[in-house]
């Protein structure tokens, strides 16, 4: 379904669409090389970012270089492997950005909580097995939802209100008894939404504990600001995510959910390097010594 059916819209959002797929893929891509090019920077937390960065750029490339095209030629067909192809995609993407996102506070929850530990306990095969499991754990979801589909077999010539083949429109397509789709979905919901907030939420109490207990101002700012942009990317990335969900469930309006959709799968891809670059100096000072060794 597209987002628009004014004709005169499309050129806009055309146009749009496009610059927002190449900020977020070039903004994603200095994040990963500043990470990669400046030994300052080979530490687990930007080691995570990076990931994450990576992780964006094929997030977004799951669903925008399709809608762009769609816009561009007038027509919304996508065949039956290609949707497969893109809910999966687009399954194991999401749920990464997830569980890098719970392995992060996870990484500033050590650092804060045990500064003396943090190099024995984040040490470089913890952060692989981390990302590994994370991967895997992604990996596992997308199976189940594939499963899930392919139970569905009048999965023919279908409208999804949606301008992609999202996980959960393609499940409200089916005509059968879905009570098993439905516990395999509360139990999914309950792994990759409840547990990873849950230990999110309890990172960041430890984490604001401790800094309670820092008896000078600027040191309890100093221990803040190495986890505020990360704070900050986990509230909009969570925030988007029950948006969208409370928005389909509030509103009868297919294109209404579509639209909140964008702010999900694009906006937030594309903010993230924003805001990690605008609060970290880190990054900005790696960005600039890969600007001056470039020209």
């Amino acid at each position: 379904m597209s987002l628009t059916d004014d004709p005169d819209l499309q050129p806009i959002l055309f146009d749009l669409f496009l610059s927002m797929y190449l900020v977020t893929v070039l903004g994603n891509l200095l994040i990963i090389l500043a990470v990669s090019s400046d030994s300052h920077l080979h530490t687990p937390m930007y080691f995570f970012l990076s990931i994450l960065s990576f992780v964006d750029i094929c997030f977004i490339s799951t669903t925008a270089p399709k809608m762009i095209v769609d816009i561009q030629t007038q027509s919304g067909v996508i065949s039956y492997v290609g949707c497969l192809t893109q809910m999966s995609l687009y399954a194991i993407f999401v749920c990464m950005d997830d569980m890098i996102l719970t392995v992060m506070a996870y990484d500033r929850f050590v650092a804060i909580c045990h500064p003396l530990h943090y190099q024995v306990i984040m040490n470089s095969r913890l952060c692989g097995f981390l990302t590994l499991v994370s991967f895997l754990l992604s990996l596992l979801d997308s199976q189940l939802h594939n499963l899930m589909i392919l139970q569905i077999t009048s999965f023919k010539d279908v409208e999804i209100p949606s301008f992609f083949c999202d996980p959960s429109q393609l499940l409200n397509l089916s005509c059968s008894d879905t009570s098993s789709d439905n516990i395999v979905r509360y139990f999914l919901a309950a792994v990759y939404g409840f547990f990873p907030i849950s230990g999110i939420i309890f990172s960041y109490y430890k984490i604001i504990s401790s800094i309670l207990r820092i008896p000078s101002t600027g040191g309890k700012y100093k221990a803040f600001s190495t986890c505020g942009s990360h704070l900050a990317v986990v509230c909009l990335f969570f925030g988007t995510a029950s948006g969208v969900y409370l928005s389909s469930a509030v509103s009868h309006s297919p294109r209404k959910g579509a639209v909140a959709s964008v702010m999900y799968t694009m906006v937030t891809p594309m903010l993230n390097p924003f805001i990690y670059s605008l609060r970290n100096r880190d990054i900005k000072n790696a960005l600039r010594r890969l600007h001056s060794r470039i020209f």
